[in-house]
């Protein structure tokens, strides 16, 4: 890197880095949030068989949101999605679904 880029890249901003799940190193459920889901034994067996980036972004997408009435929401959304065998709608080919 040229010191100018060096410069720049030292001075970033922190708090702006790691946005995305394929930046974070691990990202799980909290514990309510794990018990709930495992309470669907099928939804639960489901999220399990998937590839790890797979449920690396479904639980980033979860665990991401600001208000814990959206995080809620999007926990119900990937029970229901995963009890019925398929992936949320933010991963799936065609009309996306929230």
């Amino acid at each position: 890197m040229q010191p100018a880029g060096l410069e720049r890249f030292n001075a970033r901003d922190e708090t702006k880095s790691r946005n995305y799940s394929f930046e974070r190193a691990h990202v799980t459920f909290d514990k309510a949030q794990e018990k709930e889901f495992r309470r669907e034994k099928s939804a639960w067996r489901f999220f399990e068989a998937q590839p790890p980036g797979y449920r690396k972004l479904a639980t980033w997408w979860v665990v991401s949101a600001r208000q814990e009435d959206t995080r809620a929401k999007r926990l119900r959304t990937l029970i229901a999605d995963s009890a019925a065998g398929r992936r949320i709608g933010l991963v799936r080919a065609g009309k996306r679904k929230d």
